[in-house]
């Protein structure tokens, strides 16, 4: 027994070990980014090179700030990130009427949500350039925001979670003299909380991060988004690596620093959903 002991807490300092050099390696090209964005330009190819900074600086921040627009990139980044979360309450709604209401078609329909699925986005950005622009929305926000309120993986997630709440609490909730909005705004919001935490997370990361379609829809730099707006700093400055380091610092840390708070809530909502 006592040897089994040993054994058991000699794989577990193995492998504790494995996870930390692991981790610490992983780690050293964000350590590196965040660190080259304090140096002054002269000295991020220094050699030998340094991860503390000689003459700390935020010059860089500055300088996306005052001369790159990047304060208009991070508010239609924003902009972006909110309706991208308006979208999110849509999609809760509908895997909620998906999930607890009988009605004509309703399988049939849900299956053609879930065929979008397998549609990569590259296919579909085409077809919807041309209805936006038909409408008059191209080079627009509206535009630019319009499609991404209705995800097809989202609502199959709050659709799966859904479907485990009682139906016997939602009578109950009736029979009481509730309404159909009050129902869902005080008894299944609430309960579904797992999910809207995941989903929140991912909704973030996909507004926070938005490139592609910013890029095809927009023709004003003045609705650009930070993504975009990082790609014209490589363009403009490619020598200037401390100023690169700067824009991609501010672009990663934000997701770093919510994925590391929120992390358990991705596993937990993947789980109660039914996705194993």
């Amino acid at each position: 027994m006592a040897a089994a002991t040993k054994k058991s807490k000699l794989e577990k300092s193995i492998v504790i070990f494995i996870m930390v050099v692991g981790g610490v390696l992983v780690s050293i090209p964000f350590i590196w980014m965040i660190s080259s964005s304090f140096k002054p330009e002269s000295e991020v190819l220094s050699m030998p090179p340094a991860i503390i900074p000689d003459n700390p600086t935020i010059q860089n921040y500055i300088e996306l700030f005052t001369n790159l627009n990047f304060a208009v990139y991070l508010r239609n980044t924003l902009v972006i990130v909110l309706f991208s979360f308006l979208g999110l309450l849509f999609n809760a709604m509908a895997g909620y009427g998906f999930a607890k209401y009988s009605f004509k078609g309703r399988e049939k329909i849900f299956y053609i949500v879930l065929a979008t699925m397998m549609i990569p986005g590259q296919v579909t950005m085409i077809p919807v350039y041309l209805l936006l622009n038909a409408m008059g929305l191209t080079n627009t926000m509206t535009g630019i925001v319009l499609p991404g309120l209705a995800v097809a993986f989202s609502i199959f997630l709050f659709r799966q979670f859904m479907t485990t709440i009682p139906d016997d609490l939602l009578e109950a909730a009736r029979l009481d003299g509730a309404g159909e909005f009050y129902i869902f705004f005080r008894l299944v919001v609430p309960i579904a909380k797992p999910i809207f935490a995941v989903q929140g997370i991912l909704t973030f990361i996909a507004g926070w991060n938005s490139f592609l379609w910013p890029l095809i829809i927009a023709n004003d730099e003045g609705l650009y988004t930070l993504s975009v707006g990082l790609s014209l700093l490589q363009g403009q400055y490619a020598s200037n690596f401390a100023l690169q380091m700067a824009g991609a610092a501010f672009m990663v840390v934000p997701i770093i620093i919510i994925f590391a708070f929120f992390q358990k809530y991705i596993v937990e909502g993947f789980t109660m959903s039914g996705l194993k």
